[in-house]
């Protein structure tokens, strides 16, 4: 069977990328044929300048992307990663269309933790576009629920995560060594884990945090940090994930102060890599960290409620060990050798 997968390339980092390199590298594994269809095709020689322009950069990347799409042809199957709102008309729409003129079965792979807006307020903009798939696949129970209250069933598959590249270790005791491994956008509210930051840094003056990842908020944080004091604070910008397993060697607790999410690849490379986790329960983010079982959940927008758990972990070493513990064992589900059979199900349309 010759899968295509139209997705972003690593040219956009971001958990969409990710997976659909882990997806295409197990498939291959598994003796698939898989044809990666880039939404962001490299431009040629001469005109990178054109990404500092908006505009001009959609036009040169639709005028390269669009063509791109007669290679799904030459495809069994075709599996469109989809995140929402523009980005969904312009890389979505037209692979979904492009595959249905060539009479190929459809895999609409949605990941985005905003659904439940996109499909109740753009209307004629994302419902028309939604009925040319065959079958509508999505990570989690969360966002399955989402799409059955506005009437389509969707299949749920796991994310993926490759726990090979992460070296476990036990943090005992676990350092005030914070990581946040979050892009730097409104909805992942990094300015609360910068709020609880300083708090946690008062009574532990050594604490550091990383903040891996880049995005609209940067500046406006960087200059948060500086009001708050900019000590054992480090903006590393955006991070290839060949590199993120170092970072999460180094860190010894995983923050996260998102209000709109879904299952995020940093969570479970978190899990994977041994650090307790104090997350927000935003999207299927509730189905992972569990509180005191798999890690500590805070309220959103609360640096004082996440100051206060990210000191529990430092006070409580044991019980920190033993949900850091916890959640290694049950991130192993997110493995390929365990998502294989489910998305050879997805490919046949055997019925989920």
């Amino acid at each position: 069977m010759r899968i295509a997968v139209v997705a972003a390339s690593l040219d956009i980092l971001g958990g969409q990328s990710i997976q659909a390199q882990l997806l295409c590298a197990g498939l291959r594994q598994a003796g698939y044929e898989v044809d990666f269809v880039p939404v962001n095709p490299r431009f040629p020689r001469g005109l990178g300048w054109v990404r500092r322009w908006p505009y001009a950069r959609t036009v040169l990347n639709q005028s390269l992307y669009l063509p791109s799409l007669r290679r799904l042809r030459d495809a069994d199957v075709v599996q469109v990663f989809s995140a929402s709102y523009w980005s969904f008309l312009i890389a979505v729409a037209p692979a979904l269309l492009a595959a249905r003129h060539y009479g190929k079965r459809i895999l609409l792979n949605y990941h985005s933790g905003a659904a439940e807006d996109h499909l109740a307020h753009w209307g004629a903009l994302v419902h028309p576009w939604l009925a040319l798939a065959h079958e509508i696949v999505v990570p989690s129970e969360y966002l399955r629920a989402v799409f059955a209250r506005h009437g389509y069933p969707a299949r749920a598959v796991p994310n993926l995560v490759d726990t090979t590249r992460f070296c476990y270790r036990d943090r005992m005791p676990p350092h005030a060594s914070f990581l946040s491994a979050r892009n730097l956008e409104p909805y992942y509210r990094v300015d609360v884990t910068l709020e609880a930051f300083a708090l946690v840094r008062e009574r532990f003056p050594s604490a550091t945090l990383t903040i891996a990842g880049d995005g609209s908020e940067r500046g406006r944080l960087v200059r948060r940090a500086a009001a708050l004091g900019e000590r054992g604070i480090a903006f590393r910008g955006h991070v290839h994930p060949a590199d993120m397993p170092a970072l999460y060697a180094a860190a010894d607790v995983f923050v996260n102060s998102s209000v709109v999410d879904n299952q995020p690849l940093s969570v479970l490379e978190a899990f994977a890599a041994g650090l307790p986790v104090v997350s927000t329960a935003t999207g299927d983010i509730a189905a992972l960290v569990r509180d005191g079982e798999t890690g500590l959940v805070i309220p959103p927008d609360d640096p004082s409620a996440m100051a206060k758990a990210m000191t529990t972990i430092l006070e409580y070493p044991i019980r920190a060990l033993r949900m850091a513990r916890q959640a290694r064992s049950e991130v192993e589900a997110y493995t390929w050798p365990h998502l294989r059979a489910q998305w050879a199900a997805a490919y046949a349309g055997v019925p989920a």
